[in-house]
């Protein structure tokens, strides 16, 4: 049975004392009773606060990327054996901020999938296409893709992620895309995990999502929740789309 997940994406904002005031609030007003999963996904470097802020609510927390290898000399990378070890759930990978101003290849982000899983955590992998994709009419075969790189990748394993579609040409931008529009790209990524044994994968929705518009989005069949960026910094907001 797919599970119902709003992800929030703190990207690199935050502060010691900005943190505990959301942290402290989203742990106080969010419950088991509500039946749905929420959580957070920090900066590495506030992995430890928010462990000590959540682990007593109804609230997850993760991070924001994770390295392919176990351990090493890879100067700055941060294993999914450490993130485990602050009690995370979730990790994100391949956010297009990574794919784009990383480099990260397709090859590379089922490769972080693939380590997270073997720590126990659950991946939020992202597909998403730019603005020039989607006007050539190339939305299923860029998603299409990167998803496949996962799968093929994962084999049955695949059944053990989340997948988050985010339209890159909506991500902060204000711009988002209509409910029936995302609902047929995530009809198509369901199709695609259909086929690879993975009906219970969760399939978010990604970009420019806010209490104003998460409704409408969250009510789409396909739709099983959302990846939320600037809005996951305000609490009463970030609260708000969860409980659409």
């Amino acid at each position: 049975m797919r599970r119902k997940l709003v992800a929030g994406n703190w990207k690199m904002n935050g502060d010691l004392a900005t943190n505990a005031r959301l942290l402290d609030r989203l742990a106080s007003a969010w419950t088991n009773a509500e039946r749905r999963a929420l959580t957070v996904c920090v900066p590495a470097p506030y992995l430890a606060q928010a462990q000590g802020a959540l682990q007593a609510s109804a609230v997850a927390w993760g991070a924001q990327d994770v390295s392919e290898h176990r351990s090493g000399a890879y100067t700055g990378d941060v294993s999914a054996r450490m993130l485990a070890e602050f009690g995370c759930r979730h990790v994100i990978v391949g956010h297009s901020e990574r794919r784009q101003g990383h480099r990260e290849t397709d090859a590379q982000v089922a490769a972080k999938a693939r380590a997270a899983l073997a720590a126990g955590l659950t991946p939020i992998a992202c597909v998403g296409e730019t603005l020039a994709e989607r006007e050539r009419a190339e939305t299923e075969a860029v998603v299409g893709r990167q998803l496949g790189a996962l799968i093929e990748a994962l084999g049955s394993d695949t059944a053990r992620i989340v997948v988050a579609y985010e339209p890159i040409w909506a991500i902060g931008t204000g711009r988002t895309a209509e409910p029936e529009d995302a609902q047929a790209v995530h009809a198509a990524l369901r199709a695609r995990l259909h086929g690879a044994g993975a009906d219970a994968v969760s399939v978010l929705y990604g970009g420019s999502v806010k209490a104003a518009n998460a409704a409408a989005l969250l009510a789409m069949p396909d739709i099983d929740g959302a990846l939320v960026g600037g809005a996951s910094l305000d609490a009463d907001e970030f609260l708000a789309i969860g409980r659409a």
